[in-house]
């Protein structure tokens, strides 16, 4: 028995070790062609970096990449959607594994269709819908249907199923605690793990949305940092390869930065539910 525990063990490492290789080799050959020169880049892969980074920054920099005004247009939208799209999903969930009300199923049945159509599908009735309300060029669209994210409620509900227990939530009431104060105080700080995990999902995505914000924003001080490295695929950086790495490189710092921080809440959390039991 412990040799064969000790064999499933070697295997699932092995494993891990595999998938984690798959994950982290693409981006270091995206940080070592960012230091290299197109010249080097066009004579094929290389594992070693080159001594080119701060020449393709110059590059970056010298030629019209406003980066810092990227950073922060991207910023705003993704944390904007990601507090609205996680706190009110969250909300949504709530009342659907909470309150019994007509039409509670369909509403579920709903949301599971939803989630499996494609988002491309809606994509032309969204931007005739946008343009009827005058808010193309604008965030808005880009951040509040973050709301309505099927997803992260499908998540979330399942999430509490096997979490949170109604005997709690009736207690809380015993007590005297509204409704919005159970789900406040309460609900939330248990979800933590849940939140931590869709608000990592929804960033990523948010940041690296590139068709929505291409399609809506026309203002070139309002651009992304997706849409900034796209841009860089223009005429005048036709041959600078390495500088077109560097861009995407710098792209990906935020949401490396975004899942360091809230993996510790993951963490935390699985720690916490061990320690329970």
């Amino acid at each position: 028995m412990t040799s064969g525990l000790t064999s499933k063990r070697a295997i699932i490492h092995v494993i891990m070790i595999l998938l984690g290789c798959i994950s982290i080799v693409p981006i270091y050959l995206l940080l070592v062609n960012a230091t290299r020169s197109t010249e080097q880049i066009n004579l094929g892969l290389s594992l070693i970096p080159g001594g080119n980074a701060m020449f393709n920054w110059r590059i970056l920099t010298g030629r019209g990449f406003q980066i810092w005004q990227g950073f922060g247009n991207s910023a705003f939208i993704s944390i904007s959607t990601t507090a609205l799209s996680v706190y009110f999903s969250a909300m949504t969930a709530y009342g659907l594994h909470v309150y019994k009300f007509k039409g509670r199923m369909a509403l579920w049945t709903v949301i599971l269709i939803i989630i499996m159509l494609p988002a491309t599908l809606s994509i032309i009735g969204f931007f005739q819908f946008i343009s009827r309300l005058k808010l193309r060029d604008s965030y808005i669209p880009l951040i509040i249907p973050g709301i309505a994210a099927a997803g992260t409620v499908l998540f979330l509900r399942q999430y509490m199923m096997s979490a949170i227990s109604k005997e709690l939530i009736e207690a809380a009431r015993i007590e005297g605690a509204g409704e919005y104060r159970i789900f406040n105080l309460i609900i939330l700080p248990i979800m933590l793990p849940a939140l931590a995990a869709q608000s990592i999902f929804t960033f990523v995505g948010s940041w690296n949305n590139f068709i929505t914000p291409f399609i809506l924003i026309s203002s070139e001080k309002k651009y992304t940092l997706p849409m900034l490295v796209q841009s860089l695929r223009g005429n005048i950086y036709r041959a600078e390869y390495g500088a077109i790495y560097f861009g995407i490189a710098i792209s990906l710092i935020p949401i490396l930065l975004f899942y360091a921080f809230m993996s510790r809440f993951i963490i935390s959390g699985i720690t916490m539910g061990g320690l329970k039991e």
